[in-house]
């Protein structure tokens, strides 16, 4: 075991200055005594106690807490976003008190919007709606189901479009609604809101709710699947609202994708694996992703995950997109307990293996741009430097080529094995093969999510030491006087803060920390499916007429 004393590490007797805790970790497999991960699950559970603790003396019911000064903003909708996204941690958490008190606070709620402002659909339904869902599905707690209802039914009016895509905002009061910065809907606004609007269907009986959120993903079944599209399998990031047709040839993983290729495994589990459709576009979107998005660094190999426009990639790696590791692992697991001959036709072996292989890969990379930085936290966007920068600008990645995909040694790049070598952390920027571009780390949790769910599937103990080291670094580095604070630069230390606590902080990184470290399977990926700002929701079986009525298979 490894304890911070000072500008040492202390390690089974010995005293080492030389290195740090993330390296003395690349140097040590073995695994820590199980004791020690309830422990840790705690230290965990404290640290989400003191900054909720902290929002509710200094911010409650505003929104979020500023973490330098203990004042408070309203920067989503001011209904008091950091307890309805808080609250099923804290009944995981066993903080029955304090969710009591949230319980009240959202019992009390009446979703008021002035005549002039909107709230945005998006992050209002997978904060707000799925939070309080969650804690419905969790406690049992009626008021809370009464909520969410009503809180459905003043967001619906988003879908009131030609396409039938959602707007980007809404006014809860009267129902109007409008478009946000670009006229086009994102792919990801659009369809990251199935989980919830299906589980509120199943809960209420509306079919409204069922069929307004449904629309969406019949359009895209028709578009992928249709023949003539060129483009099969790839998403655009941006549809047109009125035609219901891609705008544009970007396509991406992070940014203005990431939860829509989410949704779609998400809400076939979600569903009891009854709705083939959504498990098709599924398989589609990976395959779109593992076909044209995936490339390797040219010393380190790394392998990761970018973006193309008019089929040129940019070599940007973002935090966002270290939710994608977690996904494919997730279907995996999911995939291969399956009992259904049509899904093992869709899923075969090789793509089992493709899937595997690809989600090492990319995991472990998410870990190295976390290992290779002074403070141990990861930058939020980094751009590949195999910049052969040539006379008109362009840059390069190097290509899987022919070599995709072959994963016939089962060893992805970058971790013991492959190549006979292991990516080890690198402090010179200069023979990291990347170059940080966004050097904040904003307190997300798209890492440590993949960790936890790579625990889950493959009970490698290596992913609980990877969140244990990370939380360390958040320990030592983000934690101010009045909570938890993201990071300017991940480079430099001492650090330097903003005075910013994200609800996702405490609904999601903190969440997945204390689930990897809990020994108890608090949430068994078999029963529950977690939506992407991980509130959980429990998995369902369509009734019979409920199939009837909406269309799905018998």
């Amino acid at each position: 075991m490894i304890w911070w004393l000072g500008p040492l590490v202390f390690e089974e007797g010995r005293w080492d200055a030389f290195k740090s805790p993330i390296e003395k970790l690349f140097d040590s497999n073995k695994p820590v005594a199980s004791t020690v991960w309830d422990d840790r699950a705690e230290q965990v559970k404290q640290a989400f106690v003191y900054a909720y603790d902290s929002y509710e003396k200094h911010a409650f019911p505003s929104d979020e807490l500023l973490p330098l000064t203990g004042g408070y903003v309203n920067n989503f909708n001011g209904w008091g976003l950091t307890v309805f996204d808080a609250l099923d941690t804290m009944w995981i958490m066993g903080l029955h008190d304090q969710f009591k008190r949230g319980v009240v606070l959202i019992a009390n709620t009446t979703f008021p919007c002035k005549p002039t402002a909107f709230v945005p659909f998006f992050e209002t339904v997978i904060r707000y709606l799925g939070g309080v869902l969650s804690g419905y599905a969790l406690s049992g707690e009626t008021i809370l189901l009464a909520r969410a209802d009503e809180l459905g039914m003043k967001l619906l009016p988003a879908f009131n479009t030609t396409s039938g895509f959602p707007r980007y905002a809404v006014n809860t009061e009267t129902g109007e609604t409008k478009m946000g910065w670009s006229w086009y809907a994102l792919w990801a606004e659009l369809l990251s809101n199935q989980v919830e609007y299906k589980y509120l269907a199943h809960l209420t009986g509306r079919p409204e709710y069922y069929n307004k959120t449904e629309r969406p993903m019949q359009t895209m079944y028709e578009f992928n699947f249709n023949p003539n599209n060129t483009n099969q399998d790839l998403f655009s990031t941006n549809w047109d609202i009125d035609t219901g047709r891609p705008a544009g040839t970007h396509f991406a993983v992070g940014a203005f994708a990431d939860s829509a290729h989410e949704y779609l495994l998400k809400q076939w589990l979600l569903t009891g694996r009854s709705e083939p459709k959504a498990l098709e576009l599924y398989l589609s979107s990976v395959n779109g992703i593992l076909n044209n998005l995936l490339y390797l660094t040219p010393t380190r190999q790394l392998l990761y995950a970018t973006d193309i426009q008019f089929d040129k990639a940019s070599h940007m790696f973002e935090h966002l997109s270290c939710f994608l590791p977690g996904l494919l692992a997730l279907g995996v697991h999911t995939l291969s307990s399956s009992t259904s001959a049509t899904e093992h036709v869709l899923f075969t072996e090789r793509d089992k293996k493709m899937h595997m292989w690809a989600a090492e890969g990319l995991a472990h990379t998410c870990w190295t741009t976390y290992a290779d930085q002074e403070s141990g936290l990861g930058p939020d966007i980094i751009d590949v430097m195999d910049y052969t920068e040539f006379e008109n600008g362009t840059r390069t990645g190097t290509e899987l080529e022919g070599a995709r995909f072959d994963v016939k040694s089962g060893v992805p790049p970058g971790v013991p094995g492959y190549n006979g070598t292991e990516v080890q952390p690198e402090r010179d920027p200069a023979k990291r093969d990347y170059r940080v571009r966004t050097p904040a780390y904003l307190l997300r949790p798209e890492t440590v999510e993949t960790f936890y769910i790579m625990w889950k599937t493959t009970g490698d103990v290596k992913w609980r030491e990877r969140g244990w080291t990370i939380f360390q670094a958040i320990e030592e580095h983000a934690r101010t006087p009045y909570g938890y604070a993201s990071i300017r630069d991940v480079s430099k230390v001492p650090v330097s803060q903003k005075d910013e606590m994200p609800s996702f902080f405490l609904a999601e990184t903190l969440k997945y920390l204390y689930l990897l470290f809990s020994e108890e399977d608090l949430i068994p990926l078999d029963k529950w499916v977690l939506n992407t700002e991980a509130h959980p929701l429990p998995v369902f079986q369509w009734r019979a007429e409920e199939k009837q009525r909406y269309g799905i298979p018998l």
